[in-house]
């Protein structure tokens, strides 16, 4: 068994944020607002933002889906990557946190590729899926609230194009999901999800120890 792994420590971190990280100033002004926010810790790291960019290049996406917003930095990040016509459907609950996300929107000159529907996701996608939108996204990003996640995977799946990419946030939850004594409502349901992706033949996948974990999945 391999045992080829690198363990992240803060230098190492810190080491990779300067060799690799190419972060707008609109990205970095957001970041720092937001580092004061009581839930900070929603916001994906910067690294994470940056390969979902390269992901957005790599596969020509030009018709995103993103499920949870907060302050915007994923949402801003994935915009920024698209082409000029390319078109992003943020959907998130909370007013206060996608006001912060427009005016980083603006900031970043992104706003005319955002379409953002605030409202109960579940309700915004089965809407989307009933407005005939099925299997005409090629690309999805899913960072909400956990107990929800199955139903915001299986309704983004019927929104993704075939060879359509579905991005996963927090699979790991910090390590939760591989300790027995954690059996929380959030941490058993991500445990649930990774288990059935695994498992399920629809996609091809692979989970990824970035951040807090990101699972790929492409629409076969």
């Amino acid at each position: 068994m391999s045992t080829k792994r690198t363990l992240i420590t803060d230098n190492i971190y810190d080491y990779l944020l300067t060799n690799s990280l190419r972060e707008p100033a609109a990205l970095r002004q957001l970041r720092a607002e937001t580092a004061a926010h009581p839930l900070a810790n929603m916001q994906i790291a910067p690294e994470q933002g940056q390969f979902m960019a390269l992901l957005v290049e790599l596969t020509g996406a030009r018709k995103i889906l993103e499920i949870g917003v907060f302050t915007g930095y994923s949402s801003t990040s994935l915009a920024l990557a698209l082409p000029e016509d390319g078109k992003l459907t943020a959907c998130d609950i909370s007013k206060t946190h996608t006001d912060v996300a427009q005016r980083y929107w603006e900031l970043a000159g992104v706003s005319r590729k955002i379409d953002l529907r605030v409202g109960p996701a579940l309700d915004t996608l089965d809407n989307l899926l009933a407005e005939g939108l099925a299997a005409s996204y090629d690309m999805a990003f899913i960072d909400a609230d956990k107990a929800n996640y199955d139903g915001y995977y299986e309704r983004a799946l019927g929104l993704l194009r075939r060879g359509g990419l579905l991005m996963l946030d927090n699979v790991l939850w910090n390590g939760q999901v591989a300790d027995p004594t954690f059996d929380d409502e959030d941490t058993a349901a991500i445990r649930a999800l990774n288990a059935k992706i695994h498992a399920d033949s629809r996609v091809g996948i692979s989970l990824l120890p970035v951040a807090d974990g990101l699972t790929l999945a492409l629409k076969r």
